[in-house]
């Protein structure tokens, strides 16, 4: 059984969208948005969804009305009698905000998936969260997708001969062990302290990197403060070469300069927030891969009802 469906792409994302709505077989569906002089604005579906598997794709990087338009236009979709609201989040903001690490504060992703939840969407179709327990936040079906799909056939493509994983902090040994396991080589961590909010106080680096091609593996780079770092302590203590293989390019502040600077030969990264001209104009280090074959795939998989597993090498 094959579902009938639409696809609708929010304004941020209509570069990656156009795309992921090809590979998937379908048109990208007319929405206008209206906007007003105090800067509010209306996102308006341009042709019926009656009774239709709706699939809107919308990734929430800053600033929060890319957040506020998704939510606005499920809404939309579910007074306009969609049969099913599917939010696709390529980039899920707020992702970093997953718990309490100090009193009084607000646990962001919570509440973003409350919103969502609230405004009725009925599935979340997102990739490489920054802490895999945002799931359990939705009381709807998540697929979580990896781009390790994605990278890790383009690692084997690189030939790097002395291959040696690498974590640029503690919380992505997880995510470094399973492509060190999968490439079957060995792994390094870096551990690093910060006394304020993306800002590397000191770091330390365990493992033998002598000698190694190594590949630092995260989910996101934003400041590329702690990325750079990493690659130069990398260098520092002998390694061959550094590239590093990050989800979401972020990409804030001096970030573009950093990797500019530093030992990094080459960052990996994938299409789920859009690299602004300028960006790329600072620096020549940046590669990037599409994530569109990946998501129009699995939107066909949950349209036939299919089982999506084959998708997730690793975690």
């Amino acid at each position: 059984m094959y579902e009938s469906a639409k696809i609708f792409s929010g304004t941020a994302t209509r570069y990656l969208a156009e795309k992921i709505a090809s590979h998937s077989g379908e048109r990208l569906g007319e929405v206008s948005v209206s906007r007003f002089s105090d800067g509010e604005f209306q996102p308006s579906f341009e042709e019926t969804v009656r009774g239709e598997l709706v699939f809107i794709v919308q990734s929430t990087f800053p600033p929060s009305d890319n957040l506020f338009e998704l939510l606005m236009m499920v809404d939309a979709a579910k007074r306009a009698s969609a049969k099913r609201i599917v939010a696709v989040m390529p980039y899920f903001g707020f992702a970093r905000q997953d718990r309490k690490d100090k009193p009084r504060v607000s646990i962001g992703a919570k509440l973003v998936a409350n919103m969502l939840t609230a405004a009725g969407v009925d599935r979340i179709m997102t990739m490489d969260l920054h802490a895999d327990q945002i799931q359990g936040f939705f009381e709807v079906p998540v697929d979580h997708l990896f781009a390790s799909s994605i990278f890790l056939p383009h690692i084997k493509q690189m030939g790097l001969p002395n291959l040696l994983m690498a974590a640029p902090d503690t919380g992505g040994t997880k995510r470094a062990s399973a492509y060190a396991k999968h490439l079957g080589v060995d792994m390094a961590i870096c551990y690093k302290q910060r006394k304020v909010a993306n800002q590397v106080d000191s770091m330390t680096v365990i493992g033998e990197v002598k000698g190694k091609d190594v590949v630092l593996i995260d989910d996101m780079v934003d400041t590329a403060g702690t990325l750079t770092k990493a690659a130069d302590m990398m260098m520092d203590q002998g390694a061959a070469s550094v590239r590093a293989v990050c989800s979401h390019a972020v990409l804030s502040g001096d970030a573009c300069e950093r990797l500019e600077r530093s030992a990094i030969a080459e960052l990996i990264v994938t299409d789920t927030i859009p690299i602004s001209a300028e960006k790329m104009a600072r620096t020549i280090k940046i590669k990037q891969l599409t994530v569109a074959e990946l998501f129009g795939d699995v939107i066909k998989r949950v349209r036939s009802h299919e089982s999506i597993s084959n998708h997730f090498i690793i975690a």
